[in-house]
């Protein structure tokens, strides 16, 4: 078995269950797609994380199918803000603890505000990352919801 993360720990102590799922990183290519294909999963189940920024709330973060783009004023709107924007690529690892291709909802550095597209509860499974460029946890969406308190909500639309 591969090398337990930081969410993963954090699933253990919570007693949820999960699996993990290893597959090989192509650097050129850190898509969605790319990893539902490798894991086995429909593009449907395999959920992306992306850190922004409101203008009054600050850091938050949003889980998305992998097919689809972020609803900026979605987000804004659920989570209380007027404007959110994508924070920029050098400012994920500072804030989150991850690198681009292996944010995970779970365990970042601090425990900021989670927001998880509506559609995640037509799923039985999703995958997120683990923390980690190539490797995946899958587990239920409502047991993701409840590990980072999430809020659910329409925050994207179709690529």
């Amino acid at each position: 078995m591969s090398h337990k993360t930081n969410a993963a720990r954090i699933l253990d102590k919570g007693r949820i269950p999960y699996e993990l799922k290893e597959y090989v990183v192509d650097e050129s290519d850190l898509s969605a797609v790319t990893v539902a294909q490798k894991v086995g999963l429909s593009i449907e189940q395999v959920y992306k994380t992306l850190v922004a920024r409101g203008d009054k709330t600050g850091i938050i973060v949003a889980c998305i199918q992998g097919n689809h783009e972020l609803h900026l004023k979605g987000l804004a709107t659920l989570s209380g803000n007027k404007k959110v924007e994508i924070v920029s690529l050098k400012e994920v690892q500072p804030l989150t603890g991850y690198i681009r291709g292996g944010v995970s909802p779970i365990g970042m550095k601090r425990n900021y505000p989670v927001f998880i597209d509506l559609a995640v509860t037509k799923q039985k499974k999703i995958s997120v990352s683990a923390g980690l460029r190539g490797l995946q946890l899958f587990l239920s969406p409502n047991d993701l919801i409840s590990i980072t308190k999430a809020q659910l909500g329409m925050i994207s639309a179709p690529l």
